[in-house]
């Protein structure tokens, strides 16, 4: 592609866009969210004692044993 024909690809699609009759090329890729395994959170009873990860610190109720981690 010369640098005319490029030129003339900008015009239109310029053109294109300011009459408002442009569409947005259609996205392969729908965009929809799904949730990753380290976000989920297991129910466990809540605990006012030991850590359940480390028995020697209290409970501060982080959540680290809930997940996995991440």
């Amino acid at each position: 592609m010369d640098e005319e024909a490029l030129r003339a690809l900008v015009r239109q699609t310029v053109a294109r866009h300011l009459q408002g009759t442009e569409t947005p090329p259609a996205d392969p890729r729908p965009m929809t969210f799904v949730g990753h395994v380290s976000h989920v959170r297991y129910v466990l009873p809540e605990t006012d004692g030991p850590c359940l990860i480390e028995p020697t610190v209290h409970c501060n109720h982080c959540g680290y044993c809930q997940s996995h981690g991440h």
